[in-house]
């Protein structure tokens, strides 16, 4: 190959490389500018936008104690619940939970902490520690009220949950996050006598526990209803005690209604399979204590980078 191919071939590959990289941030750009961001004030945006940090004891919400839900203040989107706020004595409001999946963790520019955005719009929030020891959850976010806005617990926020179990949360977790309007997803155990039950102890089957999934949605965007299709058609309702390969007590088939409208939407909905010819076989009962599972479970196939084997789409509405 002459010397003048060699560079030119070089010189090409560079600029394949340059117009990916701009498409990939044109793309990023166009997807930030697309959503509904509130305009912010000059010290909003230099703590929110270019990661800034309030003056300790300064900040609305870092003496507050209302119920209801903290959002983002760029975005709107449910961030913390006020039961997983404590009083750290750092200047800053603390807590020591999120609403599952509304808040991303980076590692910090400074190499040594790690910060936290919106999932949803990168808003800066502030840094979150661990090994403290201020609560049980033995974690502290340590957040800037000027990224916060609050919704009191009288004012309904822009958020709704739904609880489910229809088999190997594994699979039931895939297809719920692909809901749009589905804000987060969170799987566990639910319906059982034990408290903090463990992955062994339910398949064992001596605690009672389904395995679960906790749906956060922007009833805004989608509903129970839709929320609820989406759960009838990725398993199998007519199934006890196992779905396909998976048999235990564990894989029961059961909505957990938390009203008396997510009740009647249900019975509606089981109803219009049934007059199908489909003999459903799913339990309807009211919501229970709802156990987080352990790490690893979370967002399983997206980590693991497969399909569900024991679910599927199937068109049944």
């Amino acid at each position: 190959m002459s010397v003048k191919n060699s560079i030119f071939i070089l010189a090409f590959s560079f600029m394949a490389i340059a117009g990916c990289t701009q498409s990939q941030h044109q793309n990023t750009t166009s997807t930030q500018q697309n959503m509904k961001f509130k305009l912010l004030t000059p010290d909003e945006e230099r703590v929110i936008v270019h990661k800034g940090t309030e003056a300790p004891y300064t900040g609305k919400y870092e003496k507050f104690n209302e119920t209801g839900t903290y959002v983002c203040k760029r975005c709107g989107t449910p961030l913390y619940r006020s039961t997983d706020k404590f009083d750290a004595h750092c200047g800053w409001p603390a807590f020591d939970d999120e609403i599952p999946g509304a808040v991303k963790r980076i590692p910090d520019a400074d190499g040594m902490r790690t910060e936290i955005t919106c999932a949803k719009c990168s808003a800066h929030l502030g840094h979150v520690f661990l090994g403290e020891g201020f609560t049980e959850k033995d974690t502290r976010h340590c957040v800037n009220s000027i990224s916060l806005d609050f919704v009191p617990a009288a004012q309904p926020a822009l958020m709704d949950t739904a609880i489910f179990a229809g088999g190997c949360f594994w699979g039931v977790e895939y297809y719920m996050k692909k809901i749009k309007g589905v804000i987060s997803t969170e799987v566990g155990y639910t319906g059982g006598h034990k408290d903090h039950p463990t992955y062994k102890e339910v398949c064992a089957g001596n605690t009672g526990h389904y395995e679960a999934i906790e749906v956060v949605f922007d009833p805004g965007i989608t509903s129970f209803e839709e929320v609820a299709k989406m759960f009838f058609e990725t398993h199998d309702p007519t199934q006890w005690n196992h779905q396909g390969p998976d048999w235990g007590e564990q894989y029961r088939s059961a909505v957990f209604y938390r009203d008396e409208q997510q009740k009647a939407i249900t019975e509606k909905l089981i109803n219009e399979l049934k007059d199908r010819g489909f003999k459903v076989v799913t339990e309807l009962k009211p919501s229970a204590k709802f156990w987080k599972a352990e790490n690893y479970h979370q967002d399983y196939y997206d980590h693991k980078g497969s399909t569900p084997y024991c679910h599927g789409y199937v068109k049944r509405f």
